[in-house]
């Protein structure tokens, strides 16, 4: 009889504390095989592995491309690159981002998923946003047992909270409670088959993350068009029903949660207003040395019309200014929405 013998993990903010944490209570003969993901910078050097060494018992590594899978590890996925996993063998794909991030949970819990089904037990700790909710779903789908850190202890709530209220979640424990729930469970056999009969999706997102051919020049994408735009490349999203989750993908694979893409939309919205201030600021001085030369020919009326267009310029910078500097008491979107009333 089967085991649950792959676990798959997924953090973000206060990652590397949880998951120290957790890696300190398995013992030396764990027999399952570990795989995390934690959200770095694509520049970035992690020591996690050498962290979570010198934390527990358990030797951690960063895995190379075609490494064996083998129990009483733990692979930690290395910057800017997704970590994968095929039957007996794990993946790194430069593949596209999933929730703004490479590497990200998404696509390790569902290549877990697919690879291993009922073995699988997925685990989604302390970070923000939603990455990992729908990896978390198709672990659930296939028959794996899915464990969230309670938010109550979490340093940051969001992610165990969006997998909470998107997906059926098996077991909701605080981290000082994880290694002993997941020593009990893969000690216990696999139960008879429960999982969900599943269409073509699981294998076809997995397949975008592996960057296979098809997949990514596939004219037919999951889902149906939603009129937004994909804050990556700007290609449109579908918007794809899972379940009782919604969530995104545009052409060319940049997938998103509704939290994470909404979280983007506010960063482009910051990165335009940016755009915009610095435009209407250079208008204004270019204006002003217009006036200026105007003025040292004698042409009052041109001096007039390039300072009033400076002035124009300064006061729509200003409005812009104020929104910016208000970002810690209204979201932006909302303060583009209240400045725009007075400017007909």
């Amino acid at each position: 009889m089967d085991q649950r013998d792959i676990i798959v993990i997924g953090a973000s903010a206060g990652g590397v504390e949880a998951l120290r944490e957790l890696a300190a209570g398995l013992p030396a003969d764990f027999p399952a095989a570990i795989f995390a993901v934690i959200h770095f910078p694509p520049y970035g050097t992690s020591f996690l592995p050498e962290i979570l060494t010198r934390s527990g018992a358990l030797p951690a590594r960063h895995p190379k491309d075609g490494d064996a899978v083998t129990p009483g590890t733990i692979c930690v996925a290395p910057p800017d690159r997704h970590l994968l996993l095929e039957p007996g063998v794990v993946q790194l794909s430069p593949g596209p981002r999933e929730n703004g991030h490479r590497p990200a949970a998404d696509p390790l819990f569902r290549t877990a998923a697919r690879a291993y089904g009922r073995r699988v037990i997925g685990v989604v700790l302390t970070g923000n946003l939603d990455d990992g909710t729908a990896g978390l779903a198709a672990v659930a789908r296939r028959g794996g047992v899915t464990v969230v850190q309670d938010p109550a202890d979490a340093a940051h709530p969001g992610m165990p909270s969006s997998a909470l209220a998107n997906v059926r979640v098996d077991h909701a424990v605080p981290l000082a409670e994880m290694a002993a729930l997941l020593q009990r469970l893969v000690a216990e056999p696999v139960p008879a088959p429960r999982e969900e009969r599943v269409g073509d999706e699981l294998d076809f997102e997995a397949d975008i993350a592996e960057m296979e051919p098809y997949a990514l020049h596939a004219d037919i994408r999951p889902g149906r068009p939603s009129g937004f735009s994909c804050p990556e490349c700007h290609g449109v999203l579908w918007e794809i029903q899972d379940g009782e989750l919604v969530r995104f993908r545009c052409r060319v694979g940049h997938a998103f949660g509704p939290e994470t893409l909404l979280a983007e939309q506010t960063q482009e919205v910051e990165t335009a207003l940016w755009t915009a201030f610095q435009a209407l600021k250079e208008r204004a001085a270019f204006a002003r040395k217009m006036a200026k030369k105007m003025e040292s020919r004698g042409n009052e009326f041109s001096r007039r019309r390039f300072m009033d267009q400076a002035a124009e310029a300064d006061q729509r910078a200003s409005v812009i200014r104020e929104v910016l500097r208000g970002g810690g008491r209204q979201t932006i979107p909302q303060q583009v929405a209240n400045a725009g009333e007075g400017m007909d």
